[in-house]
């Protein structure tokens, strides 16, 4: 039952639930659709609980390379968005109060929310990277499937070695936010434990670009470190 799935860790207020490093919006255990800008913001506000985001700050992080007239509209749009999915009021809010002119803070009280998982410690590119095996072209083509040795039922996967290595930075640094953000903006996967995956290509040390065959992200490309494939012949 997923969509019923207890939280593992991350920050709570009210009814709701967001783990940051999955990118999942949860309310008393049910989750809630969110993503792209709007979950982005959410995860904003919540770096700082009661201080002022200020739209500047929005359009310099999030909007960067978009025009003046595109960040007006979109950043609207994406506080409505965020605002239905918490069931917010506008003028009586209950999680984002906005300040005319300025921008947003976040009103509510926040609770951090330690893991009970027993997850692994934020992994190592260079130290699974000694572990890998030598490339095996003759892998390509086979079906395999995502297995996480953590225990848990999902593997973020990134959709290239790129953001396979921001990636890894961010755990490093224990950077919630970032790996949010990788999220939000799918450059980062998030597929569940047992998805069929295609390999396509296995000539990298490290892990194999595969075609995702099941599943939300079905069809996608992803770059899977084999850490995570479980049946390699």
């Amino acid at each position: 039952m997923p969509e019923h799935l207890q939280p593992e860790g991350g920050l709570r207020f009210g009814a709701y639930h967001v783990n940051l490093r999955t990118g999942e919006l949860r309310k008393d255990g049910r989750k809630i659709r969110l993503a792209g800008r709007p979950f982005q913001i959410l995860a904003l506000l919540l770096e700082q609980p009661g201080e002022l985001l200020t739209r500047r700050e929005l359009q310099d992080r999030l909007w960067s390379a978009d025009t003046f007239v595109d960040f007006e509209h979109g950043v609207n749009a994406a506080v409505q968005t965020l605002r239905r999915a918490l069931c917010d009021s506008h003028k009586n809010p209950r999680y984002i109060e906005t300040l005319p002119r300025r921008g947003y803070r976040f009103i509510a009280e926040v609770e951090k929310i330690p893991s009970n998982t027993g997850n692994a410690p934020a992994s190592s590119l260079r130290r699974e990277q000694r572990a890998a095996a030598a490339p095996h072209v003759e892998w390509v083509g086979q079906t395999v499937t995502i297995c996480d040795h953590a225990g848990r039922n999902y593997v973020l996967l990134p959709t290239t070695e790129e953001f396979l290595r921001e990636k890894s930075d961010c755990e490093a640094a224990n950077d919630d936010l970032g790996i949010a953000l990788l999220v939000a903006d799918e450059k980062l996967l998030m597929v569940n434990c047992g998805t069929a995956v295609k390999i396509l290509d296995a000539s990298n040390a490290f892990g194999c670009t595969v075609r995702i065959l099941g599943g939300r992200f079905i069809g996608e490309k992803a770059f899977a470190p084999r850490v995570h494939l479980s049946g390699l012949a």
